[in-house]
Formats: C-alpha cells, structure tokens, sequence
C-alpha cells in the first residue's frame, strides 16, 4: 500500500564509522543532519560496505557488502526492495566498490525498486574506459546525482553526458564552528606561543607533505616559532600495500633538515570533535597535494568553514574554494614558493585576518544544518514525485507502489 504519513524510511549505502574514511565520516554526519531536517520523521538503515580483508562491526549498521562479493550486492538490493523503503541515498566513491571500475555498485542499483540519489566524490576527467561505464551506469541507475562543485556538474555532462536537469550542486559538508578561538586552544593543546601550520587526513604519498617539511626552513628562518602539525594516520589501503614506510622517511626527513622542534606528527585518526581542537588552534592550514585531480575535499571545506588561511597547491577543489581572495594557491611540488606564501601570512597579521575572515564568511553556506536540509529537501522532492506517479499509474490502487514505472524495467533489465 502507497504509505500517506510524513515518516520516510531511508537506505544509507557507504562506507561507515567505525571504518576510518572520510567517507564514513561524511554519511555518519549526512544521515544526523538530514534527520534533523526532516524533523527526525526519517528512519535512516545503514547499508555499509566493508573489504573482507577488514571487517568491522557495528550495532548503526543493518546491512554489510563485502567490497568484492558479487552476491551480496544482490542481496543488499532485496534488503531494500523488502524493506518498505521511500529512497536510497548512495555515496560514490570508485575505490569502495568491487568489479572492474567500481562496476559492481550498477548491478546493484539496476535491481533497486525505489528512488536512488546518488552523491558523488570523484569524477574523473580521464576515466579509463572500465571507470567511464561504471560511473555512466551509476548516473543512469540513479534518479538524482549531487556533486560538490562546478567543475564536477560541468564534467558530468560534458564526460559522461548526464543530462543537466538530472545534476544538482550541494557543497560538501561542514561542521558549524565559531569564528577565532585560536589562543584558547593552543593552550589547551599545549601549543602556546606557537604559529601553527596544520594538514590534516589520512597520510599517503600523494597529499605531498614532503614539499612542506622541505618548506619548513625557511618559515622557520622568517617565524623562529612556527611549528607544522601533521595530523592523521596513514590511510589503511597504502599500509595493507606498504606498510609505513611513507610515514617513516617523512620522520627521517624531519631528522635530516633539523626540524625535529618544528615539525609534529600527531598519528591518529582523530574524531572530529578533535579535528575542531586543532583548527581552532591552527594560524595557517596547508594541503600541499601532488595531483590536480582532485574534486572534493573534506577537510579543506572544514578548514575553510572554520576560518582558516589556506595555503595550497591548485588541485581542483582548491581552485573553487579558494577563489576571490579566501586562500592562496601555489605550483605543486614547489617548497620555495610554498614557504613564501606561509611566511607572508604569518608575518602579515592585518592579511592574515583579512583572509580568515573572507574563508569564514564564505563557509556559512556549506554548514551541515544547511547542507542536511538541503538534501533533504530534494529527496522529499523526488520521493513525493515519484509517489505521485506510482499511485497514478496504479489508479490509487492498493498495490505496492514499487510496481509500476520505471523500476519494474529496472528490475527486468538485472543481468543473470
């Protein structure tokens, strides 16, 4: 029967906490925000993937995929149809799935009877040709894609032509913090006194840290007080392939240019209660990354949001969010200039503030409240929608409104 109450039952399928991923992150902060925009009227179900080479556990989760088990896609999408659910909320992210391109995922969604809205965390501007299909596929099997920025709503179409109508642009979210603080908590970090140069994330040899120990003497030649903080782990994948060599040549590279007094490595995977603690108490955030493409960031959004001065290589969510004066971009894998930009904030406190405040107020507009109710908006939108439809094509009949349009062809369409 077509349900007529407010309450919506909602399929969350992603990486999820406790596993150690910003994408974890992400879903466990969208599923609290888009319930409290909708009131808490939502049921939100916990669809998680996991690789058999790590499982996890966790009593938030209804349902696990194992990465590269065929089966239990199939079986995840009957846990859905089953389920009585209104929609599915599905975080993308090649490397989370199994087959060739992630393409396992479009198997999945093809035999899923309901509304999928899909966000997407990368997109490629040269797929190969496994990953160009499988991201067609998903963007086909979905109703609804979200990006994060212009760039990727211009690479949807022009790469893998989505049609325009079918895209919408929800920036990244973040948490909402208050602006300043800084001194407060140094103190309580044990930094007083200190110019505090931040990056934070799971460490891996393309986020070029490297470039900004390199840097480091030459900040500290201009700020004897300057003390860069490395904040994060190294990221499980790289440590499976490489154990922690990266992470222990960047410590014998400290070691090497005599900045064991100006360079701090805090190896955790830090809560984001504590990530807050240390931007408060950050003077200038660096994501010297080795790559362009790059088309989301999580943690640039958040020291963005907070009021940060950023400094950064031009990947391309750094090219959007730093624009008109909020941040500074420099040449990837260049240390002099990297140095240059740090030192002249740090010694230019009037330029210094002037940016943290223009990077703050342009925040305001990717807080989670904001952002949750953004989201939710559009998935009510298209649940109604498509209730409308189904109980048309019914005749208002008393038959699951799942069985009409477009999702029994879906469901025709699954391959053996």
């Amino acid at each position: 029967m077509i349900r007529l109450n407010a309450h919506r039952r909602i399929a969350f399928v992603s990486s999820y906490p406790p596993r150690k991923c910003g994408i974890a992150t992400f879903t466990s902060d969208l599923v609290e925000n888009i319930c409290e925009a909708s009131g808490w009227t939502i049921e939100p179900v916990i669809v998680a993937m996991q690789s058999n080479t790590s499982p996890l556990s966790s009593d938030a989760v209804s349902f696990y995929i194992d990465r590269d088990a065929k089966s239990d896609y199939m079986e995840a999408a009957d846990f859905i149809n089953a389920g009585d659910f209104d929609a599915v909320s599905l975080q993308h992210e090649f490397g989370l799935f199994g087959g060739p391109g992630g393409s396992h995922i479009a198997r999945m969604l093809r035999r899923i009877r309901v509304p999928v809205v899909t966000t997407l965390h990368t997109v490629l501007e040269k797929p190969l040709p496994e990953y160009h299909r499988s991201l067609i596929d998903v963007c086909d099997c979905s109703d609804r894609i979200v990006v994060m920025n212009e760039r990727g709503f211009g690479m949807l179409k022009r790469i893998y032509g989505v049609a325009q109508s079918k895209i919408e642009l929800i920036p990244h979210g973040i948490p909402d913090v208050p602006f300043g603080q800084s001194e407060q908590y140094k103190r309580q970090l044990g930094l007083r006194d200190r110019k505090v140069i931040m990056t934070f994330g799971l460490i891996g040899p393309n986020k070029g840290i490297e470039v900004m120990i390199r840097a480091m003497p030459q900040v500290v030649q201009a700020d004897p007080e300057a003390l860069y903080v490395v904040v994060g782990t190294t990221h499980p994948e790289i440590v499976k392939r490489d154990g922690y060599k990266y992470a222990d040549w960047l410590r014998r590279l400290v070691s090497e240019l005599g900045l064991n007094n100006h360079v701090a490595f805090y190896n955790q995977f830090v809560t984001k209660w504590q990530l807050r603690k240390f931007l408060a108490a950050t003077d200038v955030y660096v994501t010297p990354y080795m790559h362009k493409e790059q088309l989301t960031s999580g943690t640039l959004a958040f020291a963005v949001g907070s009021g940060k001065a950023v400094v950064s290589t031009p990947y391309w969510a750094a090219e959007e969010l730093l624009a008109e004066g909020r941040g500074l971009l420099v040449p990837f894998g260049d240390s002099h200039k990297l140095s240059a930009a740090i030192a002249g904030l740090l010694g230019d406190g009037s330029y210094l503030a002037t940016m943290q405040q223009r990077a703050y107020r342009y925040g305001r507009k990717m807080v989670w409240p904001r952002v949750g109710r953004r989201y939710w908006d559009s998935m009510q939108a298209l649940i109604t929608s498509e209730h409308s439809r189904a109980a048309a094509q019914a005749g208002y009949s008393q038959e699951p409104a799942h069985a009409y349009g477009r999702y029994a062809v879906r469901q025709v369409q699954q391959p053996a």
